[in-house]
């Protein structure tokens, strides 16, 4: 009987383990602080940092029964909301439009996406002096509210336009046929299959507008949005409550990303 022959050597097995290794250390760099933030958030010290003194909710208590932050946290949510429905709006009417082509498409295309390739500080100076230039006191559904559209619109129509771009327009010309009206055609064909991608393009839209803060600061005035009154608080002073208020914002924002991640998989289904 002859011996087993020899198992051949796996030629990538380094490159597994260096990308074993690269991947952790990626992850870890990339949650990491996130972990640090939420076991200070329960620290019991009124100092923020290590180490730790034992646990205590009364920090996440602090954040929920502060005027403050309740309003703050109120104005993101009302202006994201708003934001998200305009920007959402007017990405479909866009992409829509681009469908059946439009006079100036590619000079069109460039202005919708000219705020991706503008730094957000240089955004926020423009602003500043085309509100100033108007004559438009700062205020949260003025200056704010229209900054945010500004910023946000570019990436719903980004996320949009594919969805619309690959939509099958026999769907659309057998309606027609049939005698549909355009309008009924949109009700009744186009709309409930691009429902699914157009709320889920919503609620992205919310979460870039509620964590807005390089062009809000700029052109806020006297109400706060909850990343503006966050850094204001960073710069004052390190409060102890300040780890519980960045957890709460980070849960906020992630639930309503995973609604969308969940949304836009049922949008990728085949019809």
């Amino acid at each position: 009987m002859s011996p087993p022959a020899p198992r051949p050597r796996d030629p990538y097995r380094w490159w597994r383990a260096a990308l074993g290794l690269y991947t952790t250390l990626f992850l870890a760099f990339l949650y990491l602080p996130l972990v640090v933030i939420l076991v200070l958030s329960f620290n019991d010290s009124t100092s923020t940092g290590f180490p730790l003194r034992g646990a205590t909710l009364k920090w996440y208590a602090q954040v929920m029964g502060s005027a403050d932050l309740l309003a703050a946290f109120a104005n993101s949510m009302a202006v994201g909301a708003v934001a998200a429905v305009l920007s959402t709006s007017l990405a479909l009417l866009l992409a829509l439009g681009f469908r059946h082509g439009i006079r100036g498409q590619s000079l069109v295309l460039n202005l919708i996406l000219l705020p991706v390739l503008l730094p957000g500080i240089v955004g926020g100076v423009v602003l500043l002096i085309f509100f100033g230039w108007m004559e438009l006191r700062s205020d949260l559904w003025t200056t704010v509210l229209v900054a945010h559209v500004n910023y946000v619109l570019p990436f719903a129509f980004l996320t949009l336009y594919p969805r619309v771009h690959g939509f099958d327009r026999a769907m659309e010309e057998a309606a027609m046929d049939l005698g549909a009206t355009p309008m009924q055609v949109f009700r009744h064909v186009v709309w409930p299959i691009l429902m699914p991608a157009v709320v889920a393009t919503a609620l992205f839209a919310f979460t870039l507008s509620f964590d807005e803060f390089i062009r809000t600061v700029f052109v806020s005035g006297h109400d706060r949005t909850i990343p503006v009154l966050f850094w204001l608080l960073v710069v004052d002073e390190i409060a102890p409550h300040l780890p519980a208020m960045a957890v709460v914002i980070i849960l906020v924002s992630t639930a309503i990303s995973l609604a969308a991640f969940a949304i836009g998989r049922r949008a990728d289904r085949p019809t």
